[in-house]
């Protein structure tokens, strides 16, 4: 009995021991591919109820009286992590958590009258999400930092064997920061800092942000200023009480977007779970359809009872994985911490965001791209909008961001560096120092902008360089321009083209000078002797920045186009008159000596034929395109993003008769309203209107001659079943519309939607007519009797064509099934047709 009674005390005496220890744990957890810090992780003692989260740092504390052996870190789509634990003291535990191969979705069947516990909270969000959506605000301002880098991920062992790299990766190797947590090597090429100041107005929608401080380096960069420009704040805000996400120029549902229930299944894991003080349930979702564009994660919805913000969102995890149809992107992540920035409005907003995007390997022997980001946003203001004035430019860079020291950075910076990220400029300034380096970089400049860097002068190597045409044989085109190292005014720029046919030099050559830069301000002046073909005279608000287009209009059979060799003299006047609204004046002079059988009656004398003629014509152009953001790299000025607003251009053209030599008086009216908008789940659209009306009489190159194609390319800017210059006008209007579809179909068929293929919807439709005075002026034949070809307007029926097709074949291709609905009396026209296109798409 004594005994027994001696060790009954001594278990008593271990017992009451055990629990008289504290066993504390402190540490990080980090995603195993791309060593993130990973917030929201649930870390636990096994086998207890005694847990915890980790903040947005990844960091976690954790304590117990308890006798423990082990703890463990779980977290959605994560393989489930335990380590044995040192009873009674104090101890720093690390995890590197690895996304699990395969995700089971469990197929539980329930009562007919059973609901899911989740759909009763996302009610009661949908019933407050006006009162926390900072979209509501008259205003709101912040200060913003923002990390951003760029590295070469994925490296296969093929990929580091290829010669013009080696140099690049045993620099790398020797160093042991050059490699993940995970082990696998990178290859850093950018990193950069921001510290800016965010402004927002509502109504009239306005943005600004003044970037104070930026310290950027990368391979390739030469212009610190223009990477500026774009890493700031302003191109990552995410608002997912909105229902629509726009990432990559695609729309993703948010969880919480009022079609919830249709999009995403929800389970709730823990409705008494605590965050920052406040009660909240943990919700996880996941999209019904796996190539949905939804996203599948966690989110911390406030309780219900909480008594200043019942059912806000606190805190959210939101990943796309590989099988959303999406090309060339693995992974798509955005971890969000929001904060109540002010309690008389109720409004959270984003406090702190980390966003991942994960670009695939083109080829299997190629090498990924990751791209991490980090936003910081702290010393809210709402509701006190500045003077309209004030947000006139989007993004200001103040005249001294690019110098800084790291003083400042450990002042200003909003959440200290990482081990690896204090490394990354010093590891960046070697690689891009290295020769092979230095040569894959000037490749992908000359692949991008289609010139290569001599000092103070570019010269172009590009789709334009070479051609060959029946006209002209081999055109071989030599392209010259200065860059903003010899003048940040003065942009000068010259071409000299020579055929090997028609052994005839032509040539260009103008001047281009930025009055100012705020507002932007710029007039210039050009000369060029070409050849130019009919369809093409007629501006049919083709877009500039169609390069590869226009290029190969210099290709084929070009004298079946009805060529013209002209002679072109332009000055140009361009001013913003208000952010996104733009005056453009031109003052152009042609002298047009048409290639092919033309002729028609001289205006002043009836029993004149002729053949070429003199225009000169003032063009007053209006461009609203509000919503629009631009950037300056060194001397042009770029469109940073598309708006979501309709884009209205509007034209007049008044013809000088006698100025300059010209032949004839005229006016054009002129207007064009393009415009792309998400349908939700149904896709987006894009339409373009155009309407032109010409009240004179002029030869038919000078009206409108509508664009057709006769070949088997698809061109979104022309009639893809029409016949060259099958239709001229002098009054007119237009439709052109594609709807995507997106996924929308092919996803919900399952032997399809493994293929990613994308349907879409084509239509154009064309009213117009050609007055008899305009019909007339050019003759049925010339002097001699030769029959002249045929001037053709539209009847009362407009033309109409419709189409179907399917993109997104082996990610590039896309197929368009084309149907011609009206004028199908000649022989020769094709009512069908099938035509092609190369595209890149995400």
């Amino acid at each position: 009995m004594k005994t027994f009674q001696l060790l009954l005390g001594l278990l008593v005496v271990g017992f009451f021991s055990a629990y008289g220890q504290i066993t504390r744990l402190s540490g990080r957890v980090t995603d195993g591919e791309t060593g993130d810090p990973m917030p929201f992780v649930n870390i636990f003692f096994k086998g207890t109820t005694i847990g915890t989260t980790t903040d947005f740092e990844g960091n976690y504390l954790l304590q117990t009286h308890a006798p423990v052996d082990s703890v463990v870190a779980s977290y959605l789509g994560y393989n489930l992590v335990a380590k044995p634990v040192k009873r009674g003291v104090s101890q720093v535990i690390n995890f590197q958590l690895y996304p699990e191969a395969t995700v089971l979705q469990t197929v539980t069947v329930r009562p007919q009258d059973y609901e899911n516990p989740a759909w009763e909270i996302l009610r009661g969000v949908m019933a407050h999400k006006r009162q926390y959506d900072f979209d509501r605000l008259s205003a709101y301002q912040y200060e913003s930092y923002t990390k951003l880098e760029l590295a070469i991920d994925n490296i296969s062992d093929q990929f580091k064997q290829k010669k013009l790299l080696q140099q690049a990766f045993r620099a790398i190797d020797s160093t042991k920061v050059a490699h993940g947590d995970d082990g696998k090597p990178i290859l850093p090429v950018f990193f950069s800092e921001t510290v800016s100041d965010y402004f927002y107005r509502k109504s009239p929608e306005r943005r600004r942000e003044i970037i104070r401080k930026t310290r950027v380096n990368g391979v390739g960069i030469t212009d610190g200023s223009l990477v500026a420009q774009v890493i700031g704040s302003t191109f990552l805000q995410y608002n997912f009480y909105q229902n629509w996400l726009r990432i990559a120029e695609k729309d993703f549902v948010s969880p919480i977007a009022e079609s919830w229930k249709a999009f995403y299944e929800y389970q709730l894991k823990k409705s008494d779970e605590t965050l920052n003080g406040r009660r909240c349930f943990r919700i996880e979702f996941q999209p019904k359809r796996p190539q949905d564009l939804a996203f599948s994660g966690v989110m911390w919805i406030a309780d219900s009872l909480d008594p200043v913000s019942p059912y806000a969102l606190l805190q959210i995890d939101a990943s796309v994985g590989k099988s959303a149809n999406l090309n060339f992107i693995e992974k798509i992540k955005i971890q969000q911490e929001l904060a109540l920035v002010d309690s008389s409005t109720g409004v959270w907003m984003p406090a702190k965001t980390r966003i991942l995007l994960d670009i695939g390997d083109i080829k299997d022997d190629w090498a990924g791209l990751l791209a991490k980001s980090y936003i910081s946003n702290k010393n809210f203001k709402v509701n006190f909008p500045h003077p309209l004035k004030f947000y006139e430019e989007n993004v200001t860079v103040a005249e001294d961001a690019l110098i800084s020291n790291e003083q400042y950075w450990q002042e200003n910076r909003h959440d200290s560096l990482s081990t690896l990220e204090k490394q990354l400029y010093q590891m960046i300034d070697t690689i891009k120092n290295l020769p092979t380096v230095k040569t894959y970089v000037e490749i992908a400049e000359l692949l991008i902008n289609g010139f290569h860097r001599f000092g103070k002068i570019d010269i172009g190597i590009n789709s334009s360089s070479y051609a060959f045409n029946d006209l002209e044989g081999h055109r071989i085109k030599l392209q010259l321009t200065t860059n903003y190292f010899l003048s940040r005014r003065f942009t000068f720029y010259g071409s000299a083209i020579y055929g090997t046919a028609d052994r005839r030099w032509k040539f260009n050559a103008g001047v281009d000078y930025i009055i100012s830069r705020k507002p932007w301000r710029q007039v210039g002046y050009s000369h060029t002797e070409d050849y130019n073909q009919l369809a093409l005279f007629s501006d049919h608000f083709l877009s500039p920045s169609n390069a590869l287009f226009m290029a190969f209009t210099r290709w084929g059979n070009f004298s079946q186009r009805r060529p013209f060799f002209q002679i072109h003299n332009q000055a140009y006047f361009q001013t913003d008159i208000a952010r996104g609204f733009t005056q453009r004046i031109v003052l152009n002079r042609y002298h047009t000596d048409p290639l092919f059988d033309f002729e028609f009656i001289d205006l002043k004398n009836d029993a004149v034929r002729r053949r070429d003629f003199i225009t000169s014509e003032l063009v007053f152009e209006t461009r609203i395109a509000f919503g629009e953001r631009y950037i300056q790299n060194e001397n042009k000025r770029l469109i940073a993003n598309y708006t979501t607003k309709p884009i209205i251009t509007l034209r007049y053209t008044w013809g000088l008769e006698n100025f300059m030599g010209s032949d004839f008086g005229y006016q054009k009216f002129q207007l064009n309203v393009t415009h792309r908008f998400s349908a939700g789940a149904a896709g987006n659209t894009t339409y373009s209107v155009n309407v032109g009306y010409i009240p004179t009489r002029v030869p038919y190159p000078i009206l409108a001659v509508h664009l057709g194609n006769e070949t088997i390319f698809y061109n979104w800017q022309a009639f893809n079943m029409m016949r060259f210059f099958e239709f001229v006008s002098d009054r007119y209007a237009s439709l052109t519309l594609t709807h995507r579809f997106e996924g929308l179909l092919f996803n919900r068929l399952p032997l399809l939607r493994r293929l990613k293929w994308r349907t879409l919807a084509t239509a154009n439709v064309l009213y117009g007519g050609l007055s008899e005075a305009n019909r007339t002026l050019t003759p049925p034949f010339k002097l001699d009797g030769t029959p002249l070809p045929n001037v053709n307007g539209l009847g009362k029926l407009p033309y109409i064509e419709v189409g179907y097709g399917i993109e997104n074949i082996f990610r590039f291709v896309r197929v368009d099934f084309i149907h011609r609905l009206t004028y199908l009396d000649s022989p020769s026209i094709q009512p069908f047709g099938i035509r092609l296109a190369t595209q890149f798409r995400l």
